[in-house]
């Protein structure tokens, strides 16, 4: 019990942290919302998407880009987020400070995934009402739509947070971090249908993004925000919910065990 209290305050700590970085809330926090503000925009004038040929139905830019900038606004929550901090707290000494410290390991990821389930929430919820109310995206009505937008989030979230650990280990330093994990980051986004139009992509890049969870995580966004009719043109035809749930929790065992395995106080060169 003291473990989840200290990891609870750890949580509370990292939020204020987090919130008082100006770079950090623009690369992570407010860039979905950015990105959805000038799609919409800029291709208000190409009309609808999805219309009939008399020109009928469709939905808007808005409505179209949202799943995708919730899927991204996840992943940059998850890994982006930890996999730099975690390097920038290992290369400026904090890793090695902490672990002198009677403070759990546990208690400090329940602080790093306290942080990322509340950043993440806010965002999204923010995310939600910009694009209701701004640009009058109609939001879902079935209840049974929510309840996939609840499990897609968690299993999303998760395996996100778990990847930026294990990510975390990559940049050799603090300060080689952003310029490792933001390109990874960015080309995960235009192939998995985040910015681009999935079925307009090649086959052979729609295969390479189906290694990766992002795609799953916009997929199964997609199923929840966007009409049925839109199904026809993911890959095999419908939505394929059953494939989002084991791709990311495959995702997120790998994860764990490369979290696991990877993480140190310190670096053992160091």
């Amino acid at each position: 019990m003291n473990t989840i209290a200290l990891g609870i305050d750890r949580a509370r700590y990292e939020t204020r942290v987090y919130f008082r970085q100006g770079d950090t809330i623009f690369f992570t926090f407010l860039f979905p919302i950015v990105m959805l503000t000038i799609f919409s925009v800029a291709f208000s004038a190409t009309g609808n998407v999805g219309t009939n040929p008399d020109g009928s139905g469709g939905i808007s830019q808005a409505a179209f880009y949202l799943p995708g900038m919730i899927a991204a606004g996840i992943l940059l929550s998850g890994v982006q987020n930890l996999a730099v901090d975690i390097a920038v707290e290992r290369g400026d000494g904090t890793l090695k400070r902490l672990g002198g410290t009677p403070l759990p390991v546990v208690s400090y990821f329940i602080g790093k995934l306290g942080q990322v389930f509340m950043t993440s929430i806010a965002q999204i919820g923010l995310l939600i009402l910009i694009a209701h109310f701004a640009f009058g995206v109609a939001l879902p009505t079935d209840a049974g739509r929510w309840l996939t937008f609840v499990w897609v989030y968690l299993l999303g979230i998760m395996t996100s947070a778990v990847l930026g650990i294990a990510l975390s280990r990559i940049p050799r330093t603090g300060k080689s971090a952003t310029a490792v994990i933001i390109p990874i980051v960015l080309v995960l986004q235009f192939i998995s249908g985040v910015y681009l139009q999935f079925s307009h992509l090649p086959v052979w890049l729609q295969n390479v993004a189906s290694l990766f969870p992002l795609k799953w995580m916009a997929q199964g966004m997609r199923a929840v925000f966007l009409p049925a009719n839109f199904a026809t043109v993911e890959q095999g035809g419908s939505f394929n919910l059953p494939g989002v749930a084991i791709a990311l929790a495959i995702w997120l065992i790998l994860g764990l065990v490369a979290a696991r395995l990877t993480f140190r106080w310190i670096r053992k060169d160091s």
